[in-house]
C-alpha cells in the first residue's frame, strides 16, 4: 500500500465515517459538542409553539367553563329564583340531565392534550437521549473537580473556585441562572447510579435543601420529590460510611411517607448499628475523590487549567521574545506573522492573528455537517472516552480554496511539507459541554499505533489553530513542562512532537483543560515525518 493509500486508510479509521453527514446527529452525542447542544434549541422551540396552541385552546375551554359556572351561580344566589317558573324548571332539569353531562365528559380537554402529545411524537427523534443527560452531569462533576467549583455557588449560577476560606469568581455571567431542586437531584443521581458518592452527596445535599424549601408546591416538570432526594441522600451516606447522617434522613424521609416499610427498616438497620459501634454516632467518614486511573498527572494538569503554571514573563527571560516572522518565505514578506516564542524546551510559538474572522467562520461552517463524536486509539479500535470530550471532522483541501491556502501559509511559517502523505488532513474538532481532553502526546508511542498506517512517520509536529475565543477555561496545558496557554482567538500554536533524533519529546504531554464557559473549536494540522528529511534534518543528539 502506498503512501496515500495509507493515509486514506488511517483517516477511514480515525473519521468514523466522516463521509457520513447523516451520523453525525446520533443520539446521545449531543452533549459532546456546543454546536450541537446550540441544534437542540430548534427542537425546544417547536415544543414551545406546540404548548403555546395547546394553552390557548386550555383557555378557550376554562374561559367557557367559568361562563358555564358563572350562569348556574347566579341562579343559585338569587333568592328570587323561584321552581314553580316553569321556564326555570326546564332548565334546571335539562342542566342536570343534559348539560353537565356534556360538560363533565366534554372531549375538547382529551383533543387538546391529544394535539400536544401528538406534536411532541414527532419532535422526539431530534431530542437528546438519556445519555446526553448523564453525559451533561459529569460535565458539571468535571468543571466542579478542575476548577474547585463550589456546588452551591453553581445551583445559584455562580461560578467561584473555593479553596479553604478563599472564594474567587471565575466567570460572571451576565444573567444569573439558577438550577432548580429537580436539576440538583438529577446530577446528584447520575453519581448515585455509578456509586460515586463523592460526587453525588453534595449535588443531593443541595437537592433536598431546594426541595425543603418548596415542599408543597407542585412542578409538572419535576421528575423528582424531596422524599426521592432524602432516599438517594440516605443511601449515599451509608454508603460512604457515615451511618449517623444516614439515619436522620431517613427519619425524615417517614415524616413525610410514614408508611413506607423499607425506609422503616433501614431505620431500625441503622440504629442497631450505630448501638452495636456507639463511635459513628460522631465519625465522619472521609469520602475520597474517585480515582481516575490512566491519569497520574491529575493534579499538575488541574493546577495548571486554574492558572497559567510557571509560564515565564518575556522579560524575565530575554530568550523569550516577539517578532514578525516570514521565515524568509516570499509568501510571508507582505503580510508577515505575529511570532510568541511561549517556551523554549519543548519549543512552543504562538502565532497572532493566523487566520482572520472570516476565514475562521468558514471552517467551522465547513466541518460542522460533518461531526462526530472524536475517537481515541485502543489497540486496534477507535473508541469514544470520557476523557476527551468533543467532536471532531477531517477536511480536505479540495473542500475549499480556503483550505488550499491554509495549507501553503502553514507550509511557509513552517518551512514543512503540509501536502498529504505527508501531513494529515485538517481535522476541526468542536468540544462539548465542559470539553476536554486528559493528557495525552500527539505523536505516536506505540509501533502498533493506527498512525503508522500512513506510511510516512510519526507526527512530528502539531500545529493548532484556535477558532474562536472562551469566556473561561480551555487553555492548553503542557504538564511536565508546566505551563500552560489560555485560549487565543484566530492565534496558531505551533510545537515540535519529536527530537531530531525521531524520539518522542516527553515534555510535550499536554492537554485541552474542560471549557468552564464558552464555545471552543479548534483546527489541527498534524506534520509528519517523511518529507521533512531536508526541511528539519536529523541529529544523533537526544538534546537537538
Amino acid at each position: 500500500m502506498g503512501p496515500a493509500a495509507g493515509l486514506v486508510a488511517l483517516l477511514a479509521v480515525l473519521a468514523l465515517r466522516a463521509g457520513d453527514p447523516s451520523g453525525a446527529a446520533a443520539r446521545g452525542d449531543t452533549f459532546s459538542a456546543l454546536t450541537s447542544v446550540a441544534r437542540a434549541l430548534a427542537p425546544e422551540r417547536r415544543l414551545l409553539g406546540l404548548l403555546r396552541r395547546y394553552l390557548r385552546g386550555e383557555e378557550a375551554r376554562l374561559r367557557d367553563l367559568t361562563r358555564f359556572y358563572d350562569k348556574v351561580l347566579s341562579l343559585h344566589e338569587d333568592s328570587a329564583t323561584p321552581v314553580s317558573n316553569p321556564l326555570l324548571a326546564f332548565t334546571l332539569i335539562k342542566r342536570l340531565q343534559s348539560d353537565w353531562r356534556n360538560v363533565v365528559h366534554s372531549l375538547e380537554a382529551s383533543e387538546n392534550i391529544r394535539a400536544l402529545k401528538d406534536g411532541y411524537e414527532k419532535v422526539e427523534q431530534d431530542l437528546p437521549a438519556f445519555e446526553d443527560v448523564e453525559g451533561a452531569a459529569r460535565a458539571l462533576m468535571r468543571l466542579q473537580d478542575v476548577y474547585m467549583l463550589n456546588v452551591k455557588g453553581l445551583a445559584r449560577g455562580v461560578f467561584q473556585r473555593v479553596a479553604g476560606s478563599a472564594v474567587t469568581d471565575l466567570y460572571s455571567p451576565r444573567r444569573l441562572f439558577s438550577l432548580t431542586a429537580d436539576d440538583c437531584f438529577q446530577v446528584g443521581k447520575v453519581a448515585y447510579d455509578m456509586g460515586d458518592y463523592y460526587h453525588a452527596i453534595p449535588w443531593l445535599e443541595e437537592a433536598v435543601s431546594l426541595f425543603r424549601g418548596s415542599y408543597g408546591e407542585w412542578k409538572t416538570e419535576d421528575e423528582a420529590s424531596l422524599e426521592d432526594a432524602l432516599d438517594h441522600l440516605a443511601f449515599a451516606y451509608f454508603q460512604a460510611g457515615n451511618v449517623s447522617c444516614a439515619l436522620s434522613l431517613s427519619r425524615e424521609f417517614l415524616l413525610y411517607s410514614p408508611d413506607n416499610k423499607r425506609m422503616a427498616r433501614n431505620v431500625l438497620k441503622y440504629e442497631k448499628l450505630l448501638a452495636e459501634s456507639p463511635n459513628q454516632v460522631v465519625a465522619e467518614a472521609v469520602i475520597q475523590r474517585p480515582n481516575v486511573p490512566h491519569l497520574q498527572t491529575r493534579d499538575t494538569y488541574e493546577g495548571l487549567c486554574q492558572t497559567l503554571g510557571s509560564q515565564p514573563i518575556h522579560y524575565q527571560i530575554p530568550s523569550l521574545y516577539c517578532s514578525y516572522e516570514t521565515n524568509s518565505s516570499p509568501y510571508l514578506l507582505l503580510q508577515p506573522i505575529r511570532k510568541e516564542v511561549i517556551h523554549l524546551e519543548p519549543y512552543v510559538v504562538l502565532y497572532h492573528d493566523f487566520v482572520s474572522d472570516m476565514e475562521a467562520q468558514k471552517i467551522r461552517g465547513l466541518a460542522e455537517p460533518w461531526l462526530q463524536r472524536s475517537v481515541v486509539a485502543s489497540g486496534e479500535k477507535q473508541l469514544p472516552v470520557e476523557y476527551r470530550i468533543s467532536k471532531s471532522a477531517w477536511l480536505k483541501d479540495t473542500v475549499d480554496p480556503l483550505l488550499v491556502n491554509l495549507d501553503h501559509r502553514i507550509g511557509a511559517l513552517t518551512g514543512l511539507d503540509v501536502q498529504p502523505p505527508y501531513a494529515e488532513y485538517l481535522q476541526v474538532v468542536n468540544y462539548g459541554i465542559g470539553g476536554h481532553y486528559e493528557p495525552h502526546f500527539d505523536h505516536a508511542t506505540s509501533p502498533t499505533s493506527p498512525l503508522y498506517r500512513m506510511k510516512s512517520g510519526n507526527r512530528v509536529a502539531t500545529f493548532m489553530i484556535y477558532l474562536s475565543s472562551v469566556e473561561a477555561g480551555g487553555a492548553t496545558a503542557f504538564i511536565y513542562a508546566n505551563f500552560s496557554v489560555p485560549v487565543v482567538k484566530n492565534a496558531a500554536l505551533f510545537w515540535w512532537n519529536l527530537h531530531r533524533s525521531g524520539e518522542g519529546d516527553g515534555d510535550t504531554l499536554h492537554a485541552g483543560c474542560p471549557v468552564l464557559v464558552g464555545d471552543k473549536w479548534v483546527a489541527n494540522k498534524w506534520i509528519h515525518e517523511y518529507g521533512q528529511e531536508f526541511r528539519r534534518p536529523c541529529s544523533s543528539s537526544p538534546k537537538d
